[in-house]
């Protein structure tokens, strides 16, 4: 087995990475997988006459293809990642994860993994929820109410059982079955042997008394929908357990999703999730709209849409409004635009966010980084004939120690400010 780890955004090749000299992919599965990962820019594996050469982009995890494992960690530490995560995803602070308790570093799967374990492990002491199931079996002793139906259906009468129709409180019901199953999969994709043991130990107590269940999104939904007052203990596992299946298969653009060989975790999706909780609980004083379609935007001419097609309808991360009026529009990108060039995707997609604004027409890029001398940077759009200012693109920079800095202390102000920053720069 070839392992290649290496940090996100990050590139290496034959000629800097030893192991990859004279490597190259052998099955055609592998190098299917390997195109359509790169087409859809989740990472870039390509075959060099030397070698392989691997870049890695936004997602982080492990992935094999053949003989050739790749591991993708974040660059921001552990510690901070992990409360990141916690707030991002309303979690509990169960267990203060050390590194040195795993062998294979950071790796965003053994992370998730490891506190999900912590939520298992306190729902077990305290005692896994009982639900009324119905039960319907033959009993020699009569019990609940006798299934007339069956009864006719089994007739004659040959034995001295009777089929009957009763409820149970018990703990084998869909949560209960859903924390086995997530246990179960956690044990799949972790990398640390100990943790990897300890996770299949827990999920075989479970299934002493809690029955199988195939995790898919349908199960995990239905799940989170029996959540009321007395299961919301059940709320940070199920989390948990959603972005664990996330990071097992990806979704590439005009196919259904496939599932990978391994665990890539898209920190896109972390990185707004994070963003959008933090602005609506701190920017005092303005509403927070997440994801809001601007709806009115662009449409079909009338008459000129022959296939009846429906009007793209473009959906901002972050949408500001004060009195019902338009102040800010946001997009959350998880790349570092102060070590690494905008690419021209993303600042034409804020262009036309800034142009669909009266003056003064912005639209703000919000990134992460982790170097302290990061700023502002503004692109100008200007009208190519008279030269005169339609709008600009900042590039708006989220120091991750600060925002880390500020959400593990108790100050409202320090929040609030730092909130009303990233919206409106220094200056407001």
């Amino acid at each position: 087995m070839i392992q290649v780890r290496l940090q996100e955004w990050q590139r290496c090749g034959p000629g800097d990475t030893p192991a990859l000299r004279g490597v190259s992919l052998r099955t055609a599965a592998a190098r299917g997988l390997a195109e359509q990962l790169s087409t859809n820019q989740v990472l870039h594996v390509v075959e060099l006459r030397e070698g392989l050469e691997v870049e890695a982009g936004a997602h982080v995890g492990r992935i094999q293809l053949d003989d050739v494992a790749i591991s993708i960690e974040p660059k921001v530490g552990t510690d901070e990642l992990l409360s990141l995560f916690r707030y991002a995803y309303s979690l509990r602070d169960l267990r203060r994860f050390d590194s040195v308790a795993f062998s294979t570093g950071s790796l965003l799967q053994d992370l998730l993994a490891d506190q999900l374990l912590a939520e298992a492990t306190n729902l077990w002491r305290y005692g896994l929820a009982r639900r009324y199931v119905d039960r319907r079996e033959l009993l020699a002793t009569p019990r609940g109410r006798l299934d007339m139906l069956a009864l006719a259906r089994r007739w004659p009468v040959t034995d001295a059982r009777l089929p009957c129709h009763y409820a149970e409180r018990s703990t084998d019901h869909l949560l209960n079955r859903v924390l086995r199953a997530g246990l179960e999969l956690a044990a799949k994709v972790v990398q640390d042997d100990l943790l990897r043991l300890t996770l299949r130990r827990t999920a075989r107590n479970l299934a002493d008394e809690i029955g199988a269940l195939t995790l898919d999104s349908r199960a995990l939904g239905l799940a989170e929908g029996r959540i009321d007052r007395q299961t919301t203990a059940y709320v940070p596992a199920l989390r948990l357990i959603e972005l664990l299946l996330a990071g097992q298969a990806v979704s590439l653009e005009g196919e259904e999703a496939i599932v990978l060989p391994g665990f890539l975790f898209d920190m896109n999706r972390f990185f707004q999730a994070l963003l959008g909780k933090f602005l609506t609980e701190n920017l005092a004083g303005f509403e927070v709209h997440l994801e809001h379609s601007l709806t009115d935007m662009m449409r079909y001419v009338p008459g000129l849409n022959p296939r009846r097609r429906q009007s793209p309808c473009p959906r901002p991360d972050v949408m500001v409004t004060q009195d019902s009026q338009l102040v800010a529009i946001l997009d959350a990108k998880y790349r570092d635009l102060w070590e690494r060039s905008l690419p021209r995707e993303m600042l034409y997609q804020l262009a036309m966010y800034a142009l669909s604004q009266t003056e003064p027409a912005t639209a703000t890029i919000l990134y992460p980084t982790t170097r302290e001398e990061a700023t502002d940077a503004a692109i100008e759009i200007r009208d190519p004939l008279s030269r005169a200012t339609r709008g600009r693109v900042v590039l708006r920079p989220v120091l991750l120690q600060e925002l880390v800095g500020v959400l593990d202390g108790d100050d409202t102000a320090a929040r609030r400010r730092l909130a009303r920053r990233l919206v409106f720069g220094a200056e407001r």
